[in-house]
């Protein structure tokens, strides 16, 4: 009696990966190679998903810092009058006001100067 393989379930998963695969270079058109690279960039993808996230923060951060010392700020005085006043801006739209709409930023910062003291 034949042994039972199962041959469309292997093709389907091992298609899979070749389609997963596709645009990889060399060796990589290989079943085998091509497993462990494309294993090896969904490892990347979910490491990065949450790095992606700590970048932005840095540069929100860096953008305001850089945007309120124009104004003779520091960034940690800038989010502390920002929260004495309780103006709840995320950083997000904190970075875009300063490099889209320095006039409504600019309005801000001069309050937060106003509630500092400086």
């Amino acid at each position: 009696m034949a042994r039972a393989k199962n041959k469309v379930a292997s093709r389907k998963r091992r298609k899979k990966i070749l389609k997963e695969a596709k645009g990889y270079r060399g060796g990589r058109k290989l079943y085998r190679a091509a497993r462990e690279a494309v294993e090896k960039g969904w490892q990347y993808a979910y490491r990065d998903r949450r790095t992606r996230k700590r970048e932005f923060r840095r540069l929100w951060i860096i953008r305001i810092n850089a945007a309120v010392h124009e104004h003779g700020l520091s960034y940690s005085q800038f989010m502390n009058g920002l929260k004495v006043l309780k103006i709840e801006i995320n950083r997000k739209m904190l970075s875009e006001l300063a490099i889209n709409n320095p006039e409504a930023f600019e309005k801000i910062v001069k309050n937060v100067k106003k509630k500092l003291g400086k």
